[in-house]
């Protein structure tokens, strides 16, 4: 299991290059979803417009399963906009 500050690590060394594939509109850290449920397992969250499968998507597009041995969970959240 991972630590917090190997999450925060990971994901400050990678959020730039997520933010740069297609359909994503967000990177934070919290608790993988497996099946709609949460597990106790940290992890970087990729929000994306839309969830589509990797053979929809362009190889430089694809998000890593797990990025410096921290896991990468994608989650549907549609477009983000500020009020």
């Amino acid at each position: 299991m991972v630590t917090m500050e190997e999450v925060r690590r990971a994901k400050e060394n990678h959020e730039a290059e997520l933010m740069e594939k297609s359909g994503v509109v967000g990177v934070a850290i919290g608790y993988k979803h497996i099946s709609g449920r949460k597990t106790n397992q940290l992890c970087i969250i990729c929000y994306v417009t839309s969830k589509k499968a990797e053979g929809e998507l362009e190889e430089h597009d694809i998000i890593p399963e797990e990025i410096e041995g921290v896991p990468v969970d994608v989650v549907e959240s549609g477009k983000i906009r500020a009020l």
